[in-house]
């Protein structure tokens, strides 16, 4: 049972208490309701993983929203149970003045999925329609020429047999103050607050056109964005899993059964007296 320290300290960071009753009370879905549903999910996501190395199958899937919408915790929630040499998540920094002089997609190219990968983007080349245009890192004739060529490239991919899946997580005004605000206090949130997450808070609407017009012209039948709504976290990772399972059809593949095997015998080994440097034991 937690004390009044620790209460007052889950409140601060807006924690829910560990039976979930605070949840139960916001509207939200319950902690262990929550982690029982993942815990099926993430038993199909390694069924998944495995039909995608059987089948020699190419993955791609991006990750899209504003700053505080989710993106980290549900690609979390997708991975920490498979294996990270199947699904990878590539997230890269800002580009070098190297990557600024080469063709806008470059970058990216390398990183897109093998025979037998899902890789998955912690944000992707849609940073030319959003945080680039929003920010003034580039120019509207960047954004214009971006817009019209997206299209026809996310084709080409497609029709190169990589399975194109886009995700736009949208969170409310609301919610993304509140967790943004969650993150000033909290030490291990503290590394999520740039200086520019902070100057993209006041352009909300920015954001929204630019939203707008990026789905405008990406928004097609080969490569549709799919809206999750993220204001309660644990429904969003919950769905977002359910709905990406049903993307890529797939069947569990026959493992043999596992039996651990004898361990040899000690053949005269002794332990040997060395001064071993075990760490401090503090917990």
């Amino acid at each position: 049972m937690p004390d009044t320290k620790e209460k007052v300290k889950a409140k601060k960071h807006g924690k829910a208490s560990h039976n979930g009753s605070d949840d139960s009370k916001n509207g939200k879905l319950p902690r262990k309701e929550y982690e029982k549903e993942l815990e099926r999910l993430h038993g199909e996501l390694v069924n998944l993983q495995q039909w995608v190395v059987h089948k020699g199958l190419r993955v791609c899937v991006v990750f899209e929203g504003r700053d505080g919408a989710g993106k980290g915790g549900t690609i979390k929630a997708i991975t920490e149970r498979v294996s990270p040499r199947i699904f990878r998540v590539v997230a890269l920094p800002a580009p070098t003045e190297r990557e600024k002089s080469q063709l806008y997609m470059q970058r990216y190219i390398p990183h897109f999925p093998a025979a037998g990968e899902v890789v998955i983007f912690d944000r992707s080349w849609y940073n030319r329609a959003g945080v680039e245009r929003v920010m003034g890192f580039c120019e509207d004739e960047d954004v214009e020429r971006f817009l019209r060529i997206v299209a026809p490239v996310e084709r080409s991919v497609v029709d190169s047999g990589i399975m194109l899946i886009k995700y736009w997580l949208e969170v409310s005004p609301e919610e993304q103050t509140r967790r943004l605000e969650s993150r000033i206090d909290d030490p291990r949130k503290i590394w999520k607050l740039s200086p520019i997450d902070l100057k993209s808070y006041s352009r909300w609407y920015d954001y929204s056109r630019a939203r707008d017009e990026m789905f405008a012209a990406s928004d097609t039948p080969f490569a549709p964005w799919y809206v999750v709504r993220s204001d309660d976290k644990k429904r969003a990772r919950l769905n977002l899993i359910t709905h990406l399972l049903k993307q890529i059809p797939y069947k569990e593949v026959e493992r043999d059964k596992v039996k651990l095997p004898d361990r040899q015998k000690r053949g005269g080994y002794q332990e040997p007296d060395y001064p071993f440097k075990f760490i401090k034991e503090v917990y």
